[in-house]
């Protein structure tokens, strides 16, 4: 029959011409439209017929087929779906008869950054002119399910296209794509490849439905001999969404086995996390906790994120936008049925679904973790073991999970020199009048256990968390409580232990000692005054003749040189320096101050008493050189 010419509209010749100009660096995803779009009509199909006695198609053996001819350099994409009828044809690949069109040029012109340009393909409904990234021609060719006649589409998309109506022709729809030559450094590869088809419905489709055939590589000169029967055609695709089989249908070993080929590690999962979301948006999830983090987890370029999937078809690989970061050791997999495809990151950042999601999901990677941490702790145990750093980022942003994630924290303390514990079980074994939890920040249990500032709670064996991770200056700044209790550090503040009567007791011991070191305290205060806010009496010292402590708001030196190593300009901040009274260093330098206070070699012993309090917790010298001299010269005096 005779074929009708017709002109693209502008829109559409505007979009053609980006196609065949190759905007998108990825030209592979021209198949995952072309094979979505058939899964779809496979879909449509399998409905109508269930709704419809009379249409009287064939559902005995719906799937796609993909066939190449590396000779003409064809390759089609064929199913036996509903197929389109000749108006449908006109209407949907025509003229592209949506108002999304005129939006998607105008995102695709403003989009500077390639991962965008590339994420808007499909968005609009412009899936199929794809194809013209990769072909100098295609031809369509469709028979509607329940019609007589087919309609045959062709254009090289250069501003027009012929339609005409078809006697004969199979149900459902075949793409031919009349391929360009192969151009590898412009991406343009060998689409006619068994191995290429293979590799792009692996990555892309693996998931799909319906089993997507192609002629087995040889078959053809199979069929030429006289007794050699053809070759069965290769199924490319697993059709395992394991996602969408309930718990009791798949094995663990097809779960991690599924694990093993996303998160390419080869050891079964900690956990694995399943969920599936119905209303009024459904999405399914299947996650998985690994058993070890991997070597660059906590490096800028780690790629962390999901997979996202839309109704089975691979959408990206690292979907940022489904997880909070200090989850981003999850892997695992999201299928959504109501996203279009290929959604840009910038869009998923701002999609409401998207946030709904993301919080479900995280609440969910919590939820099993508590759960694990009640009913299986050796594997809570490796779990904290492997990501409680990561963990406890989510302490400094997720103001919404805050006390989830304290509550499946475990951190070292004085209780037990092997077990973390909760802040749960440390408040659980608080001693009576104790109204604080108490911490201390340092690089090493074994440098905070030594620290001057524990002296008074070992002496009163009170427990003290031991936090040595980064991490842990920056989120206890930022969690002032656990279950009503503050959180204390031990080198901060006022220390101020023990029971209401033994505080009436020292109290008036404390008066008296005060007036006792008055002239003391203010002389070093004076001479300290560049380093030093402060020289006063300290109730946390048992041992050590002086420590320096921070006033209880004040940012502690490890994160002020944090910050500075950042960038960012953080004022200098004085410290107090405690002196322990009853240390015979001390009172000796009390005597010889009040006997004589004009003496030069007292200045230097108080610079000595503030080098050795910074020495003690791991702080740095301004001079080096002089503290070293200072303890040469004493050191002499004595032999």
């Amino acid at each position: 029959m005779s074929a009708e010419t017709f002109e693209f509209q502008v829109e559409a010749r505007q979009l053609l011409q980006m196609m065949i100009h190759s905007i998108y660096s990825n030209k592979d995803v021209f198949l995952r439209e072309l094979v979505s779009n058939a899964s779809d009509a496979l879909d449509k199909l399998r409905l109508e017929a269930l709704r419809d006695d009379t249409l009287g198609a064939d559902v005995s053996d719906l799937h796609v087929a993909i066939e190449a001819d590396r000779e003409a350099r064809t390759l089609t994409v064929r199913d036996n779906g509903i197929g389109m009828s000749h108006d449908e044809v006109v209407q949907l690949i025509g003229t592209i008869a949506n108002s999304g069109t005129a939006k998607f040029l105008r995102e695709l012109k403003e989009a500077k950054d390639a991962t965008v340009t590339e994420g808007l393909i499909g968005q609009f409904g412009v899936g199929f002119y794809a194809s013209f990234m990769v072909a100098d021609e295609v031809t369509l060719l469709t028979r509607r399910a329940g019609e007589s006649t087919g309609t045959r589409w062709t254009s090289s998309g250069e501003g027009t296209y012929t339609i005409e109506t078809v006697a004969e022709a199979p149900q459902g729809t075949a793409v031919t794509l009349h391929l360009k030559p192969v151009d590898t450094e412009d991406r343009l590869y060998d689409y006619t490849s068994g191995w290429k088809i293979r590799e792009i419905v692996k990555r892309y489709s693996d998931f799909i439905t319906w089993p997507i055939r192609m002629a087995a590589e040889g078959a053809a000169d199979a069929a030429d001999g006289d007794d050699a029967a053809p070759r069965e055609p290769e199924t490319l695709n697993s059709m395992k969404a394991l996602w969408a089989r309930s718990r009791d249908e798949v094995s663990d070993a097809e779960y991690h086995e599924l694990y093993k080929h996303i998160s390419h590690d080869w050891t079964d999962p900690l956990e694995t996390i399943r969920l599936q979301a119905e209303g009024t948006f459904e999405y399914q999830a299947l996650l998985f906790i690994p058993a070890h983090a991997p070597h660059d987890l906590y490096t800028q370029g780690y790629q962390r994120g999901v997979q996202l999937y839309v109704k089975r078809v691979f959408i990206m690989d690292d979907c940022e936008a489904l997880l909070p970061g200090y989850l981003r050791f999850v892997k695992g997999v999201v299928d959504a049925q109501d996203l279009s495809l290929n959604v840009s990151r910038e869009i998923l950042q701002q999609d409401r679904q998207i946030q709904l999601m993301h919080r479900r999901l995280a609440k969910k990677v919590l939820s099993a973790i508590k759960d694990m941490m009640a009913n299986a702790p050796e594997r809570y145990a490796t779990l904290w073991r492997e990501f409680g750093r990561v963990l406890k980022e989510g302490l400094l942003g997720d103001f919404e999970n805050r006390d989830a994630i304290l509550a499946v924290s475990s951190f070292a303390s004085t209780h037990d020199q092997e077990a973390p514990t909760t802040l749960k079980q440390y408040v659980e074994r608080m001693k009576d009048g104790q109204e604080h939890v108490f911490y201390l920040t340092g690089e090493s249990r074994q440098a905070i256990e030594n620290s001057p500032h524990m002296e008074a709670f070992r002496a009163r064996g009170i427990e003290v968390l031991l936090l040595t991770d980064p991490v842990d200056e920056v989120w206890v700044e930022a969690v002032p409580e656990f279950d009503g209790r503050q959180l204390r550090s031990v080198a901060k503040g006022e220390v101020d232990l023990g029971t209401d009567e033994e505080k009436k007791e020292a109290e008036t011991e404390r008066e008296k000692r005060q007036q006792e070191y008055a002239g003391l305290l203010g002389w070093m205060t004076d001479r300290l005054g560049e380093s030093v806010k402060e020289v006063r009496l300290s109730s946390r010292l048992t041992v050590s003749p002086a420590c320096i402590v921070s006033d209880t708001h004040d940012v502690t030196p490890a994160l002020e040189s944090m910050y500075r190593a950042m960038g960012q300009d953080v004022p200098r901040i004085k410290r107090i320096l405690e002196l322990n009274p009853g240390h015979a260093l001390v009172s000796g330098l009390n005597k010889a101050h009040t006997e004589r206070g004009e003496d030069t070699g007292l200045a230097e012993a108080a610079e000595l008493l503030y080098g050795m309090a910074l020495l003690a917790e791991g702080g740095e010298l301004n001079d080096p050189s002089r503290f070293i001299k200072l303890v040469a010269d004493r050191l002499e005096r004595t032999l």
